[in-house]
């Protein structure tokens, strides 16, 4: 059983309020023979970049290297491209994607606040992020062409909408709402229609529901040690429910874990763990029962919530398209 970590003080809440608009999200996953790289963010030397490496570990590789924040990876269907938040154009954070193997950077959003959390539609063509425009006291949930083109609000109300993933089918968005004075997992149609309430119990949900690779599930994060999900790090056990919200069962007990990303083969989802002496690191587990937690990459430096590759092998020539 793991240990919670001491809650921050109050002093610092505000800080972590910014922190947790900027802490990487883990996407949706689509169907695939075999489980391609993980792509996550890691701070060294006081700068966050987006790193990938196989499953096991084997083979980090460093894809950005600009001095601005880059996170929040998402890789598109075909395991081709990668869509993030990032820094580098000065200003608030926005949505950029770039190849697989870190060439090609192109910058997708221009809000006039943060954009993060992107993924993309599972036919490449769009992109679903969470924005909070300037002088707006919210975030809410976006869609815009993946070549910047047709931004289009998705949710709109008085309380934080957030964490948007793409069902394997595009046709659904799972994401999180505070509208009941909770965060609770949504589902919601593409073109933001439907928008329906999935879990109902106490427990704050926080980053990020995602897809299991056949549409079927969606594994969520349960604050179960009662931070709200607007402080960060606010971990908890992970669960899994079906796409209608029947059957919710946790499949880790009093862990310290943050955020979920399930493999394409369906048999492991990758998380934060928070318990490590590094801080916070990536892991799989077993997505059945949560067993067989592996780290992928120990260090050094605090990492981010990841992002699985579909239809990958891991062993991709860094050169390739």
């Amino acid at each position: 059983m793991k240990k919670a970590l001491a809650i921050t003080a109050a002093a610092a809440a505000c800080a972590l309020v910014t922190l947790a608009a900027l802490n990487g999200s883990a996407r949706a996953t689509y169907p695939g023979a075999t489980n391609g790289r993980i792509a996550f963010g890691i701070r060294v030397n006081g700068n966050t970049d987006v790193y990938t490496a196989r499953p096991g570990g084997q083979d980090l590789r460093r894809l950005t290297t600009d001095p601005g924040f880059d996170a929040c990876a998402s890789y598109s269907a075909d395991g081709r491209r990668i869509a993030y938040c990032s820094g580098q154009g000065g200003g608030p954070v926005q949505v950029w994607t770039m190849k697989q193997n870190g060439t090609d950077k192109q910058q997708v959003t221009h809000m006039s606040g943060p954009a993060t959390f992107p993924d993309f539609s599972p036919d490449g063509s769009k992109i679903v992020f969470t924005a909070k425009p300037a002088g707006s006291p919210t975030r809410d949930i976006y869609v815009i062409g993946s070549d910047g083109s047709g931004l289009t609000q998705l949710t709109s109300s008085s309380i934080d909408n957030a964490y948007p993933a793409f069902s394997p089918d595009g046709t659904k968005i799972a994401f999180t709402s505070r509208r009941t004075g909770t965060s609770q997992v949504y589902v919601m149609n593409a073109d933001g229609s439907g928008q329906t309430q999935l879990s109902f119990d106490p427990q704050p949900k926080d980053q990020v529901p995602d897809w299991s690779p056949d549409g079927s599930r969606i594994a969520y994060l349960a604050d179960t040690h009662g931070i709200s999900d607007v402080v960060n790090p606010s971990w908890g056990d992970i669960w899994v429910m079906n796409a209608d919200g029947s059957g919710k069962h946790p499949i880790t007990s009093d862990a310290t874990y943050y955020g979920t990303a399930w493999s394409p083969d369906g048999s492991r989802i990758a998380t934060l763990d928070f318990t490590g002496s590094g801080g916070p690191t990536v892991y799989t587990l077993n997505a059945a029962d949560g067993s067989d937690a592996r780290a992928v990459h120990a260090g050094p430096g605090p990492q981010r919530v990841p992002g699985w590759q579909p239809r990958g092998t891991g062993t991709e020539n860094q050169n390739d398209d």
